[in-house]
């Protein structure tokens, strides 16, 4: 019971924080449902609720979208994401759990330093970013700060930014997806409790997160983030799931 609170208020925060910063769900939701079923199960679990939270925010915001970079970006991002999701098959969940945390550790840290927010990848560059984010979103389900950092790379309004983020991101999940199911689809069934608790939360976040987030200041919020962040990779480095 206490876990099922705890996992619903991750799903809360993980769909609130997206819905303002395009990326988050899986940053925070992924690395709490590990603690109970391992990290491989986790990043598969965590891909339902993810899709449903995004596509929420996609249905939001699609005018937006900037279809130049998505139909670019976007298939270099999904074709990243196939190739780490079969990855994700093949590595223990000991060693999902050292990545994961490994990247959480990096994008809290650059949050919490502000370093975050000024990298920058020129065109060519961004390119190999957005494949590289696929890969670990297939990988251990994180990947959105990669993600925008590259996208910053193509100078688009933030609007825009949000939206195609978002959009990219639905790639990435269509590209995953059928891996996990064909792969976990028993052991998915087992935890279909935490599944949908998940996936209320983000549901709610999404939701209440254009309300009440926004009104946060931009720099409070994304520190106060980029902590939580930070000591949930710190966490998994420090015990990885079995």
């Amino acid at each position: 019971m206490i876990f099922a609170i705890i996992l619903l208020c991750a799903a809360v925060l993980g769909g609130g924080i997206a819905s303002v910063a395009g990326f988050g769900i899986g940053s925070i939701l992924t690395p709490t449902l590990a603690a109970m079923s391992g990290t491989r199960l986790a990043v598969a679990a965590v891909s339902i609720p993810h899709v449903i939270g995004t596509a929420m925010r996609y249905a939001l915001i699609r005018r937006h979208v900037n279809t130049r970079v998505l139909f670019g970006f976007g298939i270099t991002s999904a074709a990243g994401g196939l190739i780490g999701a079969l990855l994700h098959t093949r590595v223990s969940s000991a060693g999902l759990s050292y990545v994961l945390g490994a990247l959480l550790i990096f994008a809290g840290t650059a949050g919490i330093t502000g370093w975050a927010a000024r990298m920058r990848f020129g065109r060519r560059g961004a390119w190999i970013a957005g494949a590289t984010s696929g890969v670990f979103g297939g990988l251990v389900g994180n990947q959105g700060g990669i993600r925008s950092a590259a996208l910053l790379g193509f100078d688009i309004e933030k609007e825009a930014f949000v939206a195609t983020a978002t959009a990219i991101a639905l790639m990435v999940d269509a590209a995953r997806m059928p891996v996990y199911v064909i792969t976990e689809a028993p052991q998915i069934a087992h935890i279909w409790k935490y599944v949908v608790i998940g996936t209320i939360g983000v549901i709610a976040g999404t939701v209440l997160g254009q309300r009440w987030v926004v009104r946060i200041p931009d720099g409070l919020f994304r520190r106060v983030v980029s902590l939580i962040i930070l000591i949930l990779g710190a966490l998994l480095v420090v015990r990885p799931n079995p």
